[in-house]
């Protein structure tokens, strides 16, 4: 899989022009031209390199380290940090995560399998193992210096951790404390033996987000069921896990599965293959209106004026259905909504499908009044049967529109899925096949014995 010779790369790259430049600058050379990724990559010194690699497609990722040599892998891979090497490793087959294991050095392979154990999208997958740890025993001068020697390790030294002797986690201080009393002063006495907050390691994603969001920390410690202390999570970590998810759900949103890569980097197989899917099921759910106004065709054929009111009967639903879906899966990966509260999200849906329908149903009875008053249309000697029947029908069908898309997300949350699928699309889909029912059923019961 890998390439073990230096000669393949070129000479006439500048080390030191790359090296000055920004990280967003590298990252955008490089997304934008993939051929020379590895020969500018080769140059950089290892610390802006792993500041890099974070942010590029995997595609690229992939290519890169592919293309490496032997000894740079094992350089590169060894100053990866644990959770940047742990997204970058999860999404590889297995033989070629194997491979670059064994590149790892023990204390770096031991945290990167750790890592790899815990659940996808768990608090363990982003935890960093190292951190800055000292007993309640230890007096500050001791603190102090294990500080000096071990600061070097970790990128956050602003919270120290305090563990008791079989390493559960006791109390979290602020690394200003110990620079303001004695040095001879004692940890303990320090401690108020109530840290501010922590993660246990089986936490989701989700989960860690509301709790970073209720904590203004930069980091928080991360532990088992048993109290033990295994390392921290960033502020960082969580606000790129968010900004990845959030284009995941974008994507889901608009009936399609997530793209996991750049619009413009995506090859256009996987690309339609993507979007192909989706497409499909919403095809087949939309041939079901075509089975519908095929069972009330008799309806129309008697009053074929009820056909010029289908798009804006049944869009209307949508539309709704659409609003409804969208509040409330932000509102679920917020933490605003729980499924415990369905009956009460599913009591103001309600009443706001009602008046919604309303406002849209008044509108519309005016509107065939109105065209009809001033010689726009003639909608036949029964025009006022004709606009209540689009009144009615525009109550219920958008009150079918936001009950239904506000109850989906909830019902494929209790399945354990995602709610970001009942996708607006989804929703409308569904929306518009009940819609039809519901508009023909009421033209049926206000119209029989006038036009029908």
């Amino acid at each position: 899989m890998f390439n073990n010779h230096q000669d393949c790369f070129k000479n006439n790259f500048n080390q030191k022009f790359f090296n000055n430049q920004t990280i967003s600058y590298l990252v955008t050379l490089i997304q934008d031209d993939p051929d020379n990724s590895i020969e500018i990559f080769y140059l950089l010194k290892i610390n802006k390199a792993t500041s890099v690699f974070k942010f590029l497609d995997f595609s690229i990722k992939k290519k890169i380290i592919e293309g490496l040599p032997s000894i740079k892998i094992m350089e590169f891979m060894n100053q990866l940090s644990v959770d940047d090497r742990i997204s970058f490793l999860e999404n590889l087959p297995k033989d070629s995560l194997k491979d670059l294991i064994k590149y790892l050095n023990p204390e770096e392979k031991r945290k990167t399998l750790i890592s790899l154990g815990y659940p996808e999208n768990s608090v363990g997958r982003l935890m960093i193992p190292y951190y800055l740890a000292v007993q309640d025993t230890w007096k500050v001068k001791e603190v102090l210096e294990y500080i000096r020697k071990e600061g070097k390790n970790s990128d956050i030294i602003e919270i120290i951790y305090i563990v008791n002797k079989k390493g559960k986690l006791v109390d979290d201080i602020k690394i200003r404390e110990f620079l303001l009393v004695d040095i001879d002063t004692k940890v303990e006495e320090l401690m108020d033996r109530k840290y501010t907050a922590a993660l246990n390691v089986t936490d989701t994603e989700e989960e860690a987000n509301k709790i970073f969001s209720m904590n203004n920390r930069i980091s928080l410690p991360v532990i088992d069921d048993k109290k033990n202390f295994l390392g921290i999570v960033t502020i960082d970590d969580i606000l790129w896990v968010l900004n990845k998810n959030y284009r995941e759900d974008i994507q889901k949103i608009g009936g399609m599965e997530a793209l996991n890569q750049s619009y413009l980097k995506i090859p256009l197989s996987k690309l339609i293959k993507k979007r192909a899917g989706w497409l499909i099921l919403l095809f087949i759910g939309e041939m079901l209106t075509t089975t519908v106004m095929q069972n009330f065709s008799s309806v129309i054929e008697k009053a074929v004026v009820l056909a010029l009111f289908i798009p804006l009967v049944v869009s209307s639903g949508g539309n709704s259905g659409s609003q409804a879906s969208s509040l409330i899966i932000q509102a679920m990966a917020l933490g605003e909504v729980k499924i415990k509260d369905w009956w009460i999200v599913m009591r103001r849906e309600i009443i706001c499908g009602f008046f919604l329908g309303s406002i849209l149903g008044l509108t519309g009875f005016i509107r065939v009044l109105a065209w009809h008053n001033i010689n726009f249309f003639n909608y036949g000697p029964h025009f006022i049967l004709v606009g209540l029947t689009v009144f009615l029908s525009l109550i219920f069908v958008v009150l079918w529109g936001t009950f239904s898309g506000s109850m989906l997300p909830f019902l494929i949350k209790k399945f354990r899925g995602d709610p970001a699928s009942s996708s607006a699309p989804f929703v409308a889909t569904l929306v518009d096949v009940i819609g039809l029912i519901i508009y023909f059923s009421m033209s049926y019961i206000i119209l029989h014995g006038t036009l029908l």
